[in-house]
């Protein structure tokens, strides 16, 4: 018997070694160094200077990172409402018996599997203000379109716009999983009930979706505080620090000034912000089933 658990231990380790070997070194050992970094300062040239809370200290009165963590608030609350709402209604759409249906999730999905960095050209120069097409079919209804990415009112509005394009295939694909399994015969006792669809749509498809909506919020939101790649390339965080997200922050510490201990600070700050709010949403979820 003891040499049977043995034997078995020896597969079990076998099978599960390569994993937690890499685990080990692609994953714990970078997040426990980055926590000892950030009670530090180094400069990537010298050898990094213990100095306990101070990257910390100066991080609660630093305004740029309280303006990082606004602005990327503010791409949140643009961005969750609109790829999820859009979302839905593109799988409402395509989850009905619409011809070639197959071909336009293919198509709305499409966008998801594209290179970020590909997406941002794409969409800086369709925000182009003299020869981008956006402001060409606005002058075409006789509006002045703006100077979308150089004009702070309206930077952060041309990246929200640019996210919800490129995500809402993502969002459409759940959304498409959790309406193929509601049950059809919960809609014809609803019809025989004498219920319009507007009616179905609030009290059986809404409800019916709520564990898929609330992966899709969790998800959604982790990734909205982590935005970076299309903020990089399309405003590098300008202009002034209209789009400088907590991420973009974080890099332009790291690799533009060299404050790694900082940047470190920094980027345990938005982890805690954001186990923060994923368990808080957790106890909002649970609370709402009881």
């Amino acid at each position: 018997m003891v040499g049977s658990k043995k034997f078995n231990f020896l597969w079990i380790a076998f099978f599960l070694g390569p994993g937690l070997v890499g685990f080990t070194i692609f994953v714990l050992i970078p997040i426990v160094t980055s926590l000892y970094i950030s009670f530090t300062e180094w400069d990537l040239l010298n050898s990094p200077v213990f100095i306990g809370l101070g990257n910390y200290q100066t991080l609660i009165a630093d305004p740029d990172f309280w303006m990082s963590l606004k602005n990327t608030v503010f791409f949140i609350l643009g961005y969750l409402p609109s790829v999820m709402a859009i979302g839905l209604g593109i799988a409402l759409l395509l989850n009905s018996k619409l011809k070639a249906r197959t071909f336009f999730r293919g198509v709305y999905f499409l966008p998801v599997v594209t290179s970020w960095v590909a997406v941002s050209l794409v969409w800086s120069w369709l925000f182009n203000p003299v020869y981008g097409l956006i402001n060409y079919f606005l002058s075409l209804v006789g509006v002045t379109g703006p100077n979308w990415l150089t004009d702070p009112k309206t930077a952060m509005i041309a990246i929200i716009i640019t996210s919800v394009w490129k995500d809402i295939g993502f969002i459409m694909v759940l959304y498409l999983g959790g309406l193929q399994n509601i049950s059809p015969s919960l809609y014809e006792a609803a019809s025989i009930d004498g219920a319009n669809e507007l009616n179905k749509f609030w009290k059986i498809t809404l409800p019916m979706l709520q564990p898929t909506t609330f992966f899709v919020v969790m998800i959604s939101l982790i990734n909205s505080f982590q935005v970076f790649d299309q903020v990089n390339v399309m405003t590098g965080g300008g202009p002034g620090n209209a789009t400088n997200v907590l991420v973009q922050n974080i890099y332009q510490s790291a690799f533009n000034f060299f404050e790694m201990g900082y940047a470190a600070a920094m980027s345990w700050a938005l982890f805690i912000i954001i186990f923060s709010v994923s368990i808080l949403q957790m106890w909002g979820e649970r609370r709402t089933k009881i």
